[in-house]
């Protein structure tokens, strides 16, 4: 995507690429797919405009975090496919070192409990199950990163050179790093026997990495680097403690501004960064993370048949006046926030002869309102802050149907942008202020407006109702998997 100053799209460009599936809970990503679809989508968003690498100020990259791939820096080939952060194959290891330590051993030093999600496990397990790979990175061979890493990497020249970096944001989701130092936690390598070697320099969001090489835009600097959540938090604008934005991507995630401040949670919520900007201190953020959002409207196209198009949900879902008594849990990979479960799977609820497609779509967008209300819950009790509205941006919220439901089942207007790109607006902001593009947050924002806003317009009583029952279906899904 490229922006102009005001936060607005010059060109756009995108493709999907495979989800693989080669077992039960394993998700996995061709990172050479892609690495192409990268060079691709370039060459088309610039293509589209004319534009040529004189009229770029800089390049931000914005990434899906914990997805792991390890790679050989003297060939470039990835050892294994990229094990991405909602792959489960690593539970063993959790249930282990669990036993070992505790949930919550590492979570002093980096927020995170042990779960399935974060990178660090998913690095081991490649280093415990490639043959050769323990070997090789030992000898100082192979390098590890989550996608930004790896981007940056062949886009700054790759074996000619490439940088090998990553910002804070990201390494905060490896439960690798410390949150007090922003450096490699020395004590956590040696507990995951993990070489030092492998990772990455950490970064802050918002400085220059290093130019492109070899591609369309030569010389063009990559000045930001975001998680795809601290880019959204970015993107909204939320500077201030207190602020809050919801993203409806694949997952959906909550994230709360808290300023300098590492606020421990108490609720089921990860504490990590928000962002850092050049040389500024580091600002730390609450994070509650629902694994399945969008995902699971994809997962009613592409494996049940019901709709041919994800935009379809919206219009099946209005054929019914409400849910008939069903209700989604989407488990697929375990519950995250506020439960953080791994044994946990999948349930529709509540089924009578009365359900139909329209009943099912209904509870599929319903599903994504109801975990968004239990993580904005815990994220009050954690802050102390009550919300009065909330900020969404991605995918998902195109679909009024839902975002008049979040307004209704949270009891708090629900505010959609003028600007629904937040995520790519975010990696963008971060270059540019890096880049002397913009001159400081304050103009950023300026460029923030507001769309829409949804206000409630349910029952109390229903409202309470419906989500008693929700609750009710979360049981369910408890320890799904004995193990």
């Amino acid at each position: 995507m490229v922006f102009d100053r005001r936060g607005r799209i010059v060109s756009v460009a995108q493709k999907e690429h495979e989800q693989i599936y080669p077992r039960p809970g394993w998700v996995e990503h061709d990172p050479l797919e892609i690495w192409r679809r990268t060079l691709e989508v370039v060459d088309e968003a610039v293509d589209a405009r004319g534009l040529r690498p004189k009229d770029f100020s800089c390049i931000g990259i914005t990434n899906q975090r914990e997805t792991t791939v390890v790679w050989n820096r003297n060939t470039g080939l990835p050892v294994y496919n990229a094990i991405v952060w909602q792959d489960t194959r690593v539970a063993d290891m959790v249930t282990r070192l669990s036993a070992e330590g505790g949930k919550d051993r590492f979570r002093e030093q980096t927020g995170l409990p042990l779960t399935t999600y974060f990178s660090g496990l998913k690095l081991k397990w490649i280093l415990d199950n490639v043959k050769g790979a323990r070997e090789e990175a030992e000898a100082g061979n192979l390098l590890f990163g989550t996608i930004d890493s790896y981007m940056l990497w062949n886009l700054t020249g790759g074996v000619h050179g490439g940088v090998h970096a990553t910002d804070v944001t990201n390494a905060s989701r490896t439960q690798l790093m410390n949150l007090a130092t922003l450096n490699w936690d020395e004590g956590i390598l040696a507990a995951l026997d993990i070489p030092k070697q492998m990772l990455p320099q950490i970064k802050s969001s918002s400085e220059h990495f290093g130019n492109l090489h070899r591609t369309s835009l030569e010389g063009v600097g990559i000045c930001g680097i975001l998680g795809d959540q601290h880019a959204a938090l970015v993107g909204q604008t939320c500077f201030s403690p207190g602020e809050v934005k919801n993203t409806y991507g694949t997952g959906c995630f909550l994230l709360m501004n808290t300023g300098e401040e590492r606020k421990p949670s108490t609720h089921g919520l990860l504490t990590t960064m928000a962002y850092k900007f050049g040389d500024k201190p580091p600002v730390y953020a609450l994070e509650g993370s629902i694994a399945i959002a969008g995902a699971l409207v994809q997962w009613l196209r592409d494996n049940l048949g019901i709709i041919s198009s994800s935009d379809q949900i919206e219009p099946l879902a209005q054929t019914v006046n409400d849910n008939g008594g069903v209700y989604f849990v989407p488990a697929f990979s375990g519950l995250y926030a506020p439960y953080w479960k791994d044994d946990a799977r999948g349930v529709i609820a509540g089924l009578t002869r009365f359900a139909n497609k329209g009943h099912l779509a209904r509870a599929v967008l319903e599903a994504t309102a109801f975990q968004t209300r239990e993580v904005v819950e815990a994220m009050e009790q954690d802050s102390g802050i009550q919300l009065t509205q909330l900020r969404t941006d991605g995918g998902m919220v195109a679909n009024e149907l839902l975002m008049q439901f979040q307004a209704d089942i949270l009891d708090k207007a629900v505010i959609r942008p003028a600007m629904r790109e937040t995520t790519a607006l975010g990696a963008a902001y971060a270059g540019g202020l890096a880049s002397g593009y913009f001159s400081g947050t304050d103009e950023l924002l300026q460029n923030w407006e507001a769309d829409r806003t949804w206000k409630p317009q349910m029952d109390a009583a229903e409202r309470e109702d419906l989500f008693k029952t929700w609750k009710k279906a979360v049981t369910r899904t408890f320890a799904w998997v004995e193990g």
